[in-house]
């Protein structure tokens, strides 16, 4: 799959315009593709896109698609060797109603991009998941480091309300019942808490984690912590994980497992100008720290960016796009 004459062939990226999906196209563009489908919930805007180096109207063809419409999907992945499935809906805000604007367009959608990718001939679809789909799961064994294997629980996130947790999970596990019936090839990634410069106007759920805690918050993200890691890396494992033709299963894709307290830490000292809260103790008992759990992207050649600069980059990007302003820090 990784020949230069492949990179000729047509990828799909759903979601293209997103923080992680626009990462994907501008390595995708820097690793040789030159015929990238870029499909975007219709109305959104895709401009950005055009600014990456070697972004042209050649190289990028703009398909406005809802996932949950199945006609104008196929029209996105039609012609595509690759598909980078990442289109999902995520909202900073408390949803009103979880099953309509979380979880029906996170399972119907995944299996509309499927099943246009089996009936379309493609030959791989990488299925951007997230470490939602692994925690939170109480029942994990304590002090055992999180991997692969973990699912979950369904049950824990409907009674504590976790519904992006229960969006992501039962999509994937849509996906590879999907996958299994079918005979399709489906290789997941779950990143962590995703951070880095951002390439579209918004903010993303991830770094506003990251803007939170600067200013303050003391959330301790109790059900939505593992880790972090550069948005620069799941770009490039994106792509790794389409290349590699022994690639399957799931992929976790964080620099580590380590406390959200011991997170904070770092951005305290990496920022004493702000005033982040410093958490006492350990914010995740039963989280056992492990430097490698990325083990399998490991194996595979992908040297991650240390967080560090991936929480500069981050602040970088905030504060050029306006969202941490001056006035928000404290003197110490």
């Amino acid at each position: 799959m990784a020949s230069s004459a492949n990179k000729e062939e047509a990828v799909c990226v759903t979601g293209a315009n997103g923080f992680i999906g626009s990462w994907v196209v501008k390595t995708l563009l820097e690793q040789g593709y030159t015929r990238i489908h870029v499909s975007i919930y219709p109305g959104t805007d895709a401009s950005h896109l055009f600014t990456l180096p070697g972004a042209s109207s050649a190289t990028l063809t703009v398909f406005e698609a809802d996932i949950l419409d199945p006609d104008a999907i196929a029209k996105a992945v039609e012609n595509c060797r690759g598909v980078f499935h990442l289109a999902s809906p995520n909202t900073l805000e408390e949803p009103k109603d979880p099953q309509t604007e979380l979880i029906l367009p996170a399972v119907q959608g995944t299996i509309n991009v499927l099943q246009a990718a089996s009936r379309l001939g493609v030959r791989r679809v990488v299925l951007t998941s997230s470490i939602s789909a692994l925690i939170p799961n109480p029942s994990w064994p304590s002090h055992k480091p999180y991997d692969e294997t973990s699912w979950t629980d369904l049950d824990y996130c409907k009674a504590h309300k976790v519904w992006y947790s229960m969006s992501k999970t039962l999509a994937e596990k849509a996906a590879w019942d999907f996958a299994e019936k079918h005979g399709l090839d489906v290789v997941a990634i779950h990143p962590a808490t995703c951070l880095g410069p951002s390439l579209q106007p918004g903010l993303n759920a991830s770094c506003a984690v990251l803007l939170n805690l600067l200013q303050g918050s003391k959330d301790p993200q109790e059900n939505y912590w593992l880790g972090a890691v550069h948005v620069k890396d799941v770009a490039k494992a994106q792509i790794l994980l389409l290349e590699t033709p022994a690639a399957s299963g799931r992929y976790l894709c964080t620099n580590g497992t380590f406390q959200f307290s011991d997170f904070a830490d770092r951005i305290s000292k990496l920022f004493p100008e702000f005033p982040v809260y410093r958490f006492n103790g350990k914010t995740h008992p039963g989280l056992k720290d492990c430097k490698d759990a990325a083990k399998r992207l490991i194996d595979l050649g992908l040297v991650f960016i240390p967080v560090e600069d991936a929480v500069r980059d981050a602040v970088e990007s905030l504060k050029s796009r306006g969202f941490l302003k001056q006035e928000e820090t404290v003197t110490i």
